[in-house]
């Protein structure tokens, strides 16, 4: 699957939205009957556009109620120490974003424990004992100002469905 038509980003839209809705629901929210959905779906999954489904849980509720961004730096930055890196932080439960980034900081972490207290230990027992790590610079969340899990699929569209082989 190389391009996305109007009806595959109308699919992928709608399951943002909801991924609990039936094939039918889908195919009547985007016009097209239900085994031509179901087939796109699963095209889009087959191409690993769709990487699976979740729950969005409140993280508050659960009682994550701090989230700090942190600014990390690497003593070097050979394939090695990269790796070891980056294979940590995927093994580290607390933190649920990583970016490698240009300008001051190598990494950005987005890290969420329950409290300040939390992430004291998170930076003596986890984050200073991370691979290379040389630097961390923590800034504490004072407020969630926007954080969609949604993608902007506005204009993600390829050519119009008439163009397309299939229905």
């Amino acid at each position: 699957m190389n391009e996305l038509d109007r009806h595959d980003v109308l699919l992928l839209a709608e399951l943002q939205r909801d991924s609990r809705q039936t094939v039918q629901q889908l195919a009547a929210a985007v016009g097209l009957s239900a085994t031509p959905a179901w087939k796109r779906v699963k095209e889009l999954e087959a191409a690993g556009i769709i990487r699976g489904y979740t729950a969005l849980v409140d993280r508050e509720k659960v009682g994550l109620s701090l989230c700090v961004l942190a600014e990390v730096n690497l003593t070097r930055h050979n394939e090695d120490d990269v790796r070891r890196f980056e294979q940590a932080v995927a093994a580290t439960p607390q933190i649920v974003s990583c970016y490698a980034t240009t300008g001051q900081a190598d990494y950005v972490l987005k890290v969420l424990v329950p409290d300040i207290k939390s992430y004291e230990a998170f930076l003596h027992e986890t984050a200073f004992k991370l691979p290379g790590v040389t630097h961390v610079r923590s800034s504490v969340v004072l407020k969630e100002v926007k954080a969609e899990a949604r993608l902007p699929l506005e204009g993600a569209a390829g050519p119009p469905p008439a163009r397309r082989r299939r229905a």
